[in-house]
């Protein structure tokens, strides 16, 4: 079947089918876990207690480390503010309580716990400024968010398919040196919210997968755009006081390749496996402006890895004014 031409038709199509796949994207609130979970309980005796404890195993966590976790942390503050941005695209009626807006609101409701765990641990920790750190939160969100795809579900499906395996590198990565340094309730914090991650992925990636299935040639070019114009990171507005829109960004993320959380060499195996799990090179009944998009994308790996082999690993190190 092929819808091509009209956006909207095609987000109506794959939309009628979307209640139906919900339950395996989404879990059921009530059983679900909360912040509250992984966190002292300070209704307990205990809790000062099990405060102290937490900034005992805090203590030994790597300076470049704790700037990758506030980085990540109001990464995921930000991120309910998106709602309105997927709200708005192409084919969402956000009056309607089911397809696409009971997606968006339900995938915006498990996101929002990942900001809200992570933000009480690094205050329970002692290792961060608290007010530095809400005051790029807040800078984050009022500089806005552009990403280069407008209104058009096709290139906002592939950056969400993108990004949120990136996050879920990033906090596997992130959970992992956590348990090295001794920080086992941190570890499994990470732990909980990369699961999230990838399994937010796996819708992302099956809407698109639906999309390749109805209108593969306006994906392909689609998904060639975001690639050329290279996927961005949500928090790449990220600054401090004092420091120009973006700059904090290149500091977070050169901090980020230092620790091995996310790396060029991450953003090239992510690039890779989407061509694999979409079957990129054997999609059919592509007119020619979406054949000359599928070679350059199935080109593409090869050519960032050569690239990657001759960058160097940023060595300098900056002072963050979230660290303590």
């Amino acid at each position: 079947m092929t819808l091509s031409g009209s956006r909207f038709d095609v987000m109506q199509f794959v939309g009628e089918r979307i209640d139906t796949v919900l339950g395996n994207f989404l879990k059921p609130i009530d059983s679900n876990w909360q912040p509250a979970d992984f966190l002292p309980d300070s209704t307990q005796e205990s809790f000062l207690a099990d405060v102290k404890e937490f900034r005992e195993s805090a203590r030994e966590l790597p300076y470049d480390y704790v700037a990758v976790l506030v980085g990540d942390t109001i990464t995921e503050e930000a991120l309910p503010t998106y709602e309105s941005w997927l709200m708005d695209m192409i084919g969402v009626d956000q009056q309607k309580a089911n397809g696409w807006s009971r997606w968006i609101r339900g995938w915006t409701a498990e996101e929002n716990r990942h900001g809200d765990l992570l933000n009480k641990f690094l205050y329970l920790s002692g290792r961060v400024n608290m007010r530095a750190m809400e005051v790029s939160t807040q800078y984050l969100i009022a500089d806005g968010f552009d990403i280069g795809t407008g209104r058009d579900p096709y290139r906002n499906f592939i950056y969400t398919s993108f990004q949120e395996l990136a996050t879920n590198v990033s906090h596997r990565r992130t959970a992992t040196l956590a348990k090295q340094a001794g920080c086992a309730q941190l570890s499994k914090i990470c732990g909980v919210i990369a699961s999230d991650e990838m399994r937010h992925a796996k819708a992302y990636k099956a809407f698109v997968k639906q999309i390749f299935e109805v209108d593969a040639s306006e994906m392909m070019l689609a998904f060639e755009d975001m690639m050329r114009k290279k996927i961005v990171m949500p928090a790449h507005f990220l600054r401090e006081t004092g420091v120009k829109m973006g700059q904090t960004f290149s500091h977070f993320s050169d901090a980020a390749q230092r620790m091995g959380v996310y790396t060029t060499h991450d953003y090239i195996d992510i690039a890779d496996s989407l061509l694999i799990d979409w079957n990129i090179a054997d999609i059919r009944d592509l007119n020619d402006a979406g054949q000359r998009a599928r070679d350059y994308l199935m080109a593409l790996p090869a050519r960032l890895r050569r690239i990657a082999e001759r960058t160097k690993i940023p060595t300098l190190e900056y002072q963050f004014s979230w660290i303590a």
